[in-house]
Order: structure tokens, then C-alpha cells, then sequence
């Protein structure tokens, strides 16, 4: 059975355990000089994407710095962007898929082992050829894809079920060139960790009410950020630039967003209201389904909690179906 923790990470709105106090912490008043290289709004006429099975019309428009790529409902469903256009379809044996960086490569996870193994599945865009990849053996499984900015690695969150519960227990990378994996348990995890990539090459994830990173290759620990919150998952946390890194505020603030400095360890919070958080639009904004009573937007925010543009207006139906929507990053 394919966890879950994709989806509950990026749903999750619980605040953080209150962490001790992190030094260099900043108020939402240092906010407002963080609205460096500000976008224009864009004058083009938005296309209209109707999503199959969600009840949700897209608002696209010509130069859009991301382009929505997957979306789904829970693990129920997973559909895909076609490779050119505008349409989705839906992989009814995917429980999660995401589109490389390069646009060039799918990884999905499928909804069921094989042969007692969890897989990883890379489909090549050209071709339309998939290549199976074997990553654990049941009961462990392998789920969470996050991309390499390269394009050239996989990392998976592993999970075991304890107590019927799932809890992280390690990571696997894949090798996209030469199709293999590699799995790795490091000692003393967060059971709630999820991994992602950093712009370095290296591996982020929770621990405890901060962060750590851990090397790829063997999940040596090469930093630990204490008490600055969590990190937003499950998409890329950092900004395009790598230099700021979307958390989870720690609960003894009444901010919900912060963002750290991953040079300086400064954290700074942000005065924006209830979200649901998706990835970064730009430098200077971030892509958040806003909640306001029983609507739902998925919109483009500014780092001052400002609106700037609708891209959908989501049915509660469908946001309680557990919707989730993932993106990449159109090139410049």
C-alpha cells in the first residue's frame, strides 16, 4: 500500500510543536524589503483549463513563470498534463506523478507493489517509453517524489506502518541516467520527516521543530536548523534563487509563514492569513490556496499576504476530497 505522506503534507495546515527559541529571528515588519524584483502583472489574456474530475477551470496565461503540470485527489487519482497542450488525463494506475524540471521525464509511483517491491516509474516524454524502477521491499514504501533541479535524481520518503501508523524510517534516490536505487535508513529521523532536494544537491527534512540536511549518498547529517519552524512540503520550499526557503512558523508565533535564510539560518515571518501552500510563482510570490469561510482560491500571494491573481476557484467538495496540484517551472 502506498503511503500517504504526499498528500498530508501538503493539506496539513497543524502548526508545528513549539520549538525553543531560534536566534536571529525577525518580525513581519522586516517583511516588506523582502518584495525585491517585484513582478508585473501579467496583461494577457488568461486560456480557460478545465480539469477532468475535479470541477476546476485553470486560468493559464502566456509567459506564466510555472506551468500546472499533475494534480489529483488524495492517492485516489493522479492525472497528467499532456507533454504539448492543454490537456489532462487521468493514470488510473499512478498514485502520484510529477513532471522533471526539464520537462523531459514522469516519475510516477503506482498504486500497488509488484513482485512484494514498490517501484518508481520514469516515462520519457519523447518516447512515451516507461522504465520500472525498483525501490523497497514490502511492507516499507517509497512515495513523496521530489526532483532534483537537475533532472537527473529522484528522492522518495520511506515509510514503515508502526503501530498502524506510517512513520519515515529513511529515503531512497534513484538515478534517472541508469535506472537504479539507492535506499538509505539514517539514525535518529523525525517519524514525520519527508524529503525533498535543496539547489546543492543534498537532502532537506523535518527534524523536530527545525530542519536538517542530509547527504545524498549516505544521509550523513551536514547541518541542523533549530527551532525555526518546519518546512512546507511536499513541493520545492525554496524560492527559484535558493536563497529563501518557505517554513512552517514555529507555533509560539501567531504567523503561520516564515521564511529562512539557508546561508544565515535568519528566519523572517510573514503576515499572511490561512493557507495551503503549493511552491513558489516567483522570487516574490507564492502560489497558496487561500481559505476564506467555505471558499477556497488557488491564487498567486505575495510575500505581504496580498492577492495578485486567481488561477482557480476550487468547490469545497473538491477541497475536501483532498485535492493537490503540482507544477514546473517554464524556461526563461
Amino acid at each position: 500500500m502506498i503511503a500517504h505522506i504526499a498528500v498530508a503534507l501538503s493539506l496539513a495546515l497543524l502548526a508545528p510543536a513549539s520549538p525553543a527559541d531560534a536566534a536571529g529571528t525577525a518580525d513581519a515588519a522586516g517583511a516588506a524589503e523582502l518584495l525585491t524584483a517585484q513582478a508585473a502583472p501579467s496583461t494577457a489574456q488568461a486560456d480557460t483549463l478545465p480539469l477532468p474530475g475535479v470541477s476546476v477551470k485553470y486560468q493559464e496565461k502566456v509567459g506564466d513563470p510555472v506551468r500546472l503540470s499533475s494534480y489529483g485527489l488524495g492517492t485516489k487519482s493522479t492525472y497528467l498534463r499532456a507533454k504539448t497542450g492543454n490537456t489532462f488525463a487521468e493514470q488510473p494506475t499512478l498514485s502520484e506523478a510529477a513532471v522533471s524540471p526539464d520537462a523531459a521525464t514522469v516519475a510516477g509511483v503506482p498504486k500497488s507493489y509488484r513482485a512484494g517491491y514498490d517501484s518508481l516509474i520514469l516515462t520519457d516524454r519523447a518516447s512515451g517509453k516507461g522504465r520500472r524502477v525498483r525501490t523497497v521491499k514490502k511492507p516499507l514504501a517509497a512515495s513523496y517524489i521530489s526532483w532534483s533541479r537537475d533532472s537527473k535524481r529522484v528522492a522518495l520518503t520511506v515509510e514503515q506502518k508502526v503501530g498502524g501508523k506510517w512513520r519515515t524510517v529513511g529515503f531512497t534516490v534513484v538515478d534517472v541516467v541508469t535506472g537504479t536505487a539507492r535506499t538509505v535508513r539514517p539514525a535518529g529521523i523525525d517519524g514525520a520527516a519527508a524529503f525533498s532536494w535543496n539547489p546543492g544537491g543534498n537532502l532537506v527534512a523535518r527534524y523536530g521543530g527545525g530542519l536538517r540536511t542530509y547527504r545524498a549518498g549516505d544521509g550523513a547529517t551536514l547541518r541542523t536548523f533549530v527551532g525555526v519552524g518546519v518546512p512546507t512540503g511536499p513541493e520545492d520550499a525554496y524560492s527559484p534563487s535558493g536563497s529563501r526557503l518557505t517554513m512552517w512558523c514555529p507555533a509560539r508565533f501567531t504567523e503561520q509563514l516564515c521564511l529562512l535564510n539557508p546561508a544565515t539560518g535568519v528566519t523572517r515571518r510573514l503576515p499572511i492569513g490561512q493557507m495551503t501552500l503549493f511552491g513558489w510563482w516567483d522570487e516574490s510570490h507564492v502560489i497558496a490556496v487561500m481559505t476564506d469561510q467555505s471558499t477556497h482560491r488557488l491564487s498567486v500571494v505575495d510575500l505581504t499576504g496580498k492577492v495578485t491573481r486567481v488561477l482557480a476557484e476550487i468547490p469545497s467538495r473538491t477541497w475536501n476530497a483532498r485535492l493537490w496540484v503540482a507544477f514546473t517551472r517554464t524556461p526563461r
